[in-house]
């Protein structure tokens, strides 16, 4: 995402959490910060894409100069690509309001493929004049921007893009498996379905993987169950049983126990073999 901006001329600076990990970017022309104060410093738009709440809580409030609130200017917007849960964005967007600092959610779908190519969907929650603000940037990243409502409204709709990835992947890795057993020619039975009814991206993008057993990211297995206790614990305060997602969320914490949590989600059909 960092380089499709550089790509459209935006001068950026970038900091990494973990050392060299920006090291293409700042090949590519961004410049390098040593903190994430250093990084926002007059900054009139800053962009996160953090792994998981306390992250995103200790980049921006963290202990000490080195947090980003030290350094971010009035009138600045804060665009967070993290996935979190929306009660700690709506927490994160007063706490950056107290100084004048207004803050979009904006969690991304489309994996490691629609980043590389700008072709993400992109899940806003926030101010309509903040996300017209943020516009020409998200449409470097993404192909589809789409507004939901207050700050939140973008997570809200994640977690309901990772119940539908959780049911899409396991129901594919759970056919292959049953198609394996039966002794069938599945690279064969997979372009078959794609174009029916059974057509989804799971199956068109990830069937491939399943069958070679070869699970390159993608989009971590720990990361996605992250999510899911997400949409789980929105589920429960409205009192709603996800039963398929409950399922996929046992499957996963299997997978993550025997030290799968670092490959593509598609490990999924691991746990059928």
């Amino acid at each position: 995402m960092a380089l499709r901006l550089l790509e459209a001329g935006f001068a950026l600076r970038v900091h990494n959490r973990s050392p060299g990990r920006a090291a293409p970017l700042v090949a590519a022309g961004a410049w390098a910060a040593a903190s994430a104060a250093e990084a926002v410093a007059g900054a009139d738009l800053v962009c996160l894409c953090l792994r998981d709440d306390r992250a995103v809580r200790e980049v921006l409030f963290g202990p000490g100069a080195q947090a980003a609130v030290a350094s971010l200017v009035p009138g600045a917007l804060v665009i967070d690509f993290s996935t979190i849960a929306p009660a700690t964005s709506r927490e994160l967007a007063e706490g950056l309001a107290e100084h004048g600092v207004a803050y979009l959610d904006a969690p991304v779908t489309g994996g490691t493929e629609g980043a590389r190519a700008g072709r993400l969907s992109v899940l806003v929650g926030g101010a309509a004049d903040q996300l017209e603000r943020a516009r020409p940037l998200l449409e470097q990243v993404g192909q589809r921007i789409s507004h939901f409502g207050p700050v939140g409204g973008g997570q809200q709709v994640k977690a309901l893009n990772q119940v539908m990835v959780a049911g899409s992947y396991a129901a594919v890795a759970e056919a292959l498996a049953l198609g394996r057993r039966l002794g069938l020619p599945m690279e064969e039975v997979c372009a078959a379905l794609a174009g029916g009814a059974a057509g989804s991206w799971a199956l068109q993008h990830r069937a491939a993987n399943m069958l070679r057993e070869d699970f390159p990211l993608g989009f971590r297995l720990d990361l996605h169950r992250k999510d899911l206790a997400i949409a789980q614990a929105e589920a429960a305060a409205v009192g709603l049983a996800l039963p398929v997602s409950e399922r996929v969320a046992a499957l996963e914490d299997d997978l993550i126990a025997a030290g799968f949590g670092g490959e593509d989600v598609s490990a999924l059909a691991r746990w059928f073999a």
